[in-house]
């Protein structure tokens, strides 16, 4: 008979080679973990080759997920169960995992070969050096095989299963459903309805393994969350800024027009806008980066709302069009997935490190707006923000996402399409003006007075016929122009219209009011930096935090913000780039830098530690 023991949060980290399916793994047990209505996050972890040797390290998949009872804001510091699918995933996970942690090991692949291939002298799981950990040897190829025997597919096939019956036995450990999964492998292999059941077959044997195997004598339970009531779903960040970018198009009553080349770790928004044609939504994969963004640019001349995808290196690429979107004043997204760099650096690790680019990386004097969200989740409203502004005021947007959310994933509630802000917009449709004789005229560069930004004119508008181009436009007509003061005029008067932008203040956490330190972050950094808070104050600790979501212009209030502690401490995925902008705008802030430039997002503990020395320090 099976204890069943009531926890109220655990940390599971999935790991193998990257062929044995480790992100699709966590994925199904996140998906069935979300519909029992636990608060989720997630952090999957992929190698950056396509397919290094198997058995390696550096070929080591994982996926972690943190799942409770009550609202969590990171996948967590430390796992403390480890599913270990050969000596590579072992050992290159091993050092992260808890003390007196769980690892079921597939103990089929600890041979000799697999063993010396990373190092390993002995074979851990007899050389008592787990004996800190509770071990559950498991011969996963093994048992998938033998479960399988029956059906119509050969061993290399049957054993390709052994990711199913792994998540079978884990979600018999921490009483997860699986139906929605075997519906959703009959789904995924449609065309293949044998390997289909063989999957199924595998699911149900790890579930009934651990049901019936002695040496699992206790599962576990983590009751569901207390949400707002509504309707939700799990949500990648990638996911979300598709939709949001949909939403967009739908708020607006526009087509939406992306233009993409394909990079890591930005593709998937191209992949998930490709499937919402019904929308108006309009996805090209073009022949390389820069006529991404050259048709995404010309989609919003058209009148369409435009939109390019990409990461640090494409963007790069991009800045010549986007440097000519700011003299054209055509609305313009464009997204930025960052990537640990420089050049290819580590494609599929997470950095921060392309806020001074997003600043400042064109040529001549180019501002442009730049948003950030702080969750996979906030990716759907801050999408919708960025087609607000790039509308309302004719400019290009930049949206700094990440790997960390982009990849990550979190239960989100679905908004009411009532909900959805008004982004309609009007476009310019007859003469605004009328010329030295009396006649109606169209001018192209006649200003809004209050948001500065010009009239959107679809080509082949009647009577709206004006000149378009990269050189420097005379005030007003748009004319070619070389005149020394109206180039300072316009330079100054497109750098006000950015400055202009409406956002809304910056909101600070500070219960008691009396703290002298200000946690200030920006984009993924607010799950860390709000578990490392909580854990600062539940000691009795009294630390205010804020977050940055609109980066340029930056809330009209943070300078009034900031003078009111004695010490800004900014932790940054970089070297200091926040930090930089804020000593250079705000020079009498005390601005203390935490950085980390490791590929992998902070966690709350190192975050607590580091918080701590500053308030004790003063």
């Amino acid at each position: 008979m099976n204890t069943v023991r009531q926890l109220d949060r655990v940390v599971i980290r999935f790991a193998g080679d990257s062929g044995d399916g480790m992100q699709l793994t966590g994925d199904r047990f996140t998906a069935e973990t979300a519909k029992l209505g636990n608060d989720l996050s997630t952090l999957p972890n992929y190698p950056a080759e396509i397919r290094a040797p198997a058995g390696t390290l550096p070929g080591v998949s994982s996926f972690q997920i943190h799942f409770a009872d009550t609202d969590i804001l990171t996948p967590g510091d430390q796992p403390e169960v480890l599913i270990a699918m050969n000596p590579a995933a072992l050992k290159a996970n091993l050092r992260d995992l808890k003390p007196g942690g769980t690892i079921v090991v597939n103990t089929d692949e600890f041979t000799k070969r697999n063993l010396t291939k990373v190092g390993y002298d002995d074979n851990p799981l007899e050389d008592g050096s787990l004996d800190d950990y509770q071990v559950y040897p498991v011969a996963l190829a093994t048992l998938t095989i033998g479960a399988l025997a029956e059906h119509e597919v050969s061993k290399k096939d049957a054993e390709r299963s052994k990711n199913m019956f792994a998540l079978g036995l884990v979600s018999w450990m921490y009483s997860r459903p699986t139906e929605a999964t075997e519906e959703f492998l009959r789904g995924k292999f449609k065309a293949k309805p044998v390997i289909a059941e063989a999957n199924i077959a595998a699911l149900r044997a790890g579930w009934n393994y651990g049901e019936t195997a002695e040496a699992f004598a206790v599962r576990f339970e983590i009751p569901p969350a207390k949400l707002a009531a509504g309707t939700y779903r799990n949500i990648t960040g990638n996911t979300a800024l598709a939709w949001g970018i949909t939403a967009s198009g739908v708020a607006s009553g526009l087509p939406v027009f992306l233009g993409a080349y394909p990079i890591t770790p930005a593709s998937d928004i191209l992949h998930e806008l490709s499937k919402h044609k019904r929308f108006g939504v309009t996805t090209v994969q073009a022949e390389d980066e820069i006529a991404a963004v050259g048709a995404a640019l010309g989609a919003s001349w058209g009148g369409a709302l435009g939109v390019t995808t990409s990461s640090g290196p494409g963007i790069a690429l991009k800045s010549e069009t986007i440097s000519l979107a700011v003299s054209l004043e055509l609305p313009l997204v464009v997204v930025d997935v960052q990537r640990a760099g420089p050049s290819t650096g580590m494609p599929t690790k997470t950095e921060q490190a392309d806020l001074v680019m997003a600043m400042f990386g064109r040529h001549g004097e180019a501002p442009i707006a730049v948003l950030a969200p702080q969750s996979p989740s906030d990716c759907f409203d801050i999408m919708l923000e960025a087609a607000r502004i790039a509308l309302t005021y004719r400019t290009p947007v930049m949206v700094l996402s990440d790997g960390y959310i982009a990849n990550g994933a979190e239960p989100w509630k679905l908004p009411e399409l009532a909900d959805l802000p008004d982004l309609s917009v009007e476009f310019a449709t007859e003469p605004n003006a009328v010329d030295a004789k009396g006649e109606e005229i169209f001018l192209p560069f006649q200003r809004d007075p209050v948001t500065l930004a010009r009239p959107w004119a679809v080509p082949g508008t009647p009577g709206l016929q004006h000149r378009i181009g990269g050189i420097e436009k005379a005030d007003g007509t748009g004319d070619i122009s070389y005149d020394p003061i109206n180039h300072d005029h316009m330079v100054r008067t497109r750098a006000a219209k950015i400055a202009g932008v409406e956002v809304p203040d910056l909101e600070v956490d500070d219960p008691t009011g009396d703290a002298n330190v200000l946690v200030l972050g920006w984009g993924s950094t607010w799950g860390p930096i709000g578990a490392a808070v909580r854990a600062l104050r539940e000691k009795g600790a009294s630390i205010a935090r804020a977050h940055l979501r609109y980066l340029n212009p930056m809330p009209r209030n943070t300078a009034h913000v900031l003078e009111q502690y004695d010490k800004v401490v900014v932790p940054e995925m970089n070297l200091g780039q926040l930090a930089l902008l804020l000593r250079g705008n705000f020079p009498g802030t005390d601005v203390v830098g935490y950085n980390k430039v490791r590929g992998l997002p902070f966690t709350s503990n190192e975050l607590t530690d580091a918080l701590e020395e500053v308030i004790k320090n003063g």
